[in-house]
C-alpha cells in the first residue's frame, strides 16, 4: 500500500512506562497510527513482556508485535536522576501512558498534580487493577483477576463446570482499547477547550463489566443472573456451535429472516413456516428442538460442504480457525492483517495487521520492535544531553 499521508497521529509525543499488556497495547495502537512512542524500560531486563511465551533469538516473538513503532530508553525511574529525565521527557510530550499500581508515580515525584504543572496539556492514562479511587484501589490486579470481577468468568465454560479463560489476556486488552478511546477523546477537548489535558482512569474490571452487554439490567429487572452456556448464546437462538464430520462450525440463524433461509436450506420449510418460531422468542423456547435439527444436518457432512451451502443461502456461518488457518486464509492476506516483518535481529517473522482500517491516513508498521536501549542516546540527545553526559549516566547506571 501507498502511503502519500502522514499517519493520522503523525506529530503526537507519547511516553509509555507500563510494562506487559494492557498499557503497551494502548502505546502500540498510537503508535500504529504515527504517534512517537518512547517506551521507558527498566535498565538490565527491560518490560517482562520481553520473555513471554515464545521466544526466538533471546526475546519473545509477541514482542515483535506489542513494541513495533516505539522507541526504547532504558531508564531507571527509581533514581532522582532518572526520574529528572522522565520530567523532561513528559515536558515535551502529549500523552503519558502507565499501569503501575495506584502511587507509584507519586512516590517517583511523577504524579499528575506536579507533572501538570510544567506541562498543562498533558493527557495521561492510568490503567489498574481497580481504578485510582475505592476501597479496592491499592490491591493487586491483572488482567485474569479484572476479567473474573467483571463478570466474564461467570459466563465461559461448560455449564456446572470450571470457568475457564478465552485463552488471551483479554481484560488487558479491553482496558487498553477503553484508555485508548479516553487518550484520544482527552486530546479531541484539550484542543477545542483551551489546552488543558486530563486524567484518564481505567479499571480492569470496569473495561471488563462495559462490554457485559444485559448482565445487569437483566438481574435488575428480573433478579436473573447468567450463567455459562458453552457455545450457545442464551436468549438468542439458533446460535451455536454443530458438529461436522471433521470440526465444528459455528453458525448464527438467528435473524428471522435469515432463520427461515437456514431451515430452507437444511430441508425443515417445516420449521421455517412454524409461525411459532417466526420471532426470536419463540425460538428461544425451543432452542433445544432447532439445534437438535440443525445438528442433524451438520453432523454427516464436512465443514467445508456445510459453509459452501450456508454462503450460498446468505447464512452467517464459519468454521474454528486456528493460527495456521489465519495464516493462510487468502481474506486476511488481501486486507493486509497478515505482515512480512523483519525484526532488529534479522530474521522475518508475520505479524498482525493494523486495525481499524483508515482510508485517508491508515495505519503503518513503520519500524520494527526495539532492543532494549536501542534509542536511549538519540533520545537524551534530543533532550539536550551532550556526550559525555550520558556516558556519565551510563556509568552510574542510570540509563542503559
Amino acid at each position: 500500500m501507498s502511503i502519500t499521508t502522514p499517519n493520522a497521529l503523525h506529530g503526537l509525543r507519547v511516553i509509555e512506562m507500563g510494562q506487559l499488556i494492557a498499557g503497551p497495547f494502548a502505546g502500540k495502537t498510537l503508535g500504529e497510527f504515527g504517534a512517537d512512542v518512547i517506551k521507558i524500560e527498566a535498565p538490565g531486563a527491560g518490560d517482562p513482556l520481553r520473555n513471554w511465551r515464545l521466544i526466538k533469538d533471546g526475546t519473545s516473538v509477541w514482542w515483535q508485535v506489542q513494541s513495533r513503532n516505539k522507541r526504547s530508553i532504558a531508564l531507571d525511574l527509581r533514581s532522582p536522576e532518572g526520574q529528572d529525565i522522565a520530567r523532561k521527557l513528559i515536558a515535551q510530550a502529549d500523552v503519558l501512558i502507565e499501569n503501575f499500581r495506584p502511587g507509584t508515580l507519586e512516590g517517583w515525584g511523577l504524579g499528575y498534580e506536579s507533572l501538570s504543572k510544567m506541562n498543562p496539556g498533558l493527557v495521561m492514562l492510568r490503567i489498574s487493577g481497580y481504578g485510582q479511587t475505592g476501597p479496592y484501589r491499592d490491591l493487586p490486579g491483572f488482567g485474569a483477576i479484572g476479567e473474573a470481577m467483571g463478570g466474564l468468568r461467570q459466563l465461559t465454560g461448560e455449564p456446572g463446570r470450571v470457568p475457564v479463560r478465552c485463552g488471551i489476556s483479554i481484560g488487558d486488552t479491553l482496558a487498553a482499547l477503553h484508555g485508548t478511546i479516553g487518550i484520544l477523546t482527552a486530546l479531541y477537548h484539550r484542543k477545542v477547550n483551551g489546552g488543558q489535558g486530563q486524567v484518564i482512569d481505567v479499571a480492569l474490571n470496569e473495561a471488563v463489566f462495559n462490554v457485559m452487554e444485559s448482565l445487569i439490567p437483566e438481574y435488575s429487572a428480573f433478579g436473573a443472573v447468567r450463567e455459562a452456556a458453552g457455545s450457545a448464546l442464551p436468549g438468542i437462538a439458533p446460535s451455536n456451535a454443530y458438529r461436522c464430520t471433521d470440526g465444528y462450525v459455528l453458525i448464527a440463524g438467528n435473524g428471522d429472516s435469515i432463520f427461515k433461509r437456514l431451515m430452507q436450506t437444511i430441508g425443515r420449510e417445516d420449521l421455517g413456516t412454524d409461525p411459532g418460531l417466526a420471532d426470536n422468542a419463540g425460538r428461544v423456547a425451543r432452542v433445544a428442538e432447532l439445534d437438535t435439527a440443525i445438528e442433524a444436518w451438520t453432523l454427516p457432512q464436512s465443514v467445508a460442504r456445510v459453509l459452501a451451502a450456508l454462503g450460498a443461502a446468505g447464512v452467517p456461518a464459519g468454521k474454528v480457525y486456528t493460527a495456521k488457518d489465519i495464516a493462510e486464509d487468502p481474506h486476511y492476506r488481501a486486507r493486509d492483517m497478515i505482515l512480512r516483518q523483519t525484526t532488529r535481529d534479522g530474521y522475518e517473522i508475520d505479524v498482525p495487521g493494523v486495525i481499524p482500517k483508515l482510508l485517508g491516513t491508515p495505519g503503518t508498521v513503520r519500524s520494527s520492535a526495539p532492543r532494549l536501549g536501542d534509542d536511549t542516546d538519540a533520545v537524551l540527545k534530543e533532550l539536550g544531553f551532550e556526550a559525555n553526559e550520558i556516558t556519565t549516566l551510563r556509568g552510574r547506571k542510570v540509563v542503559a
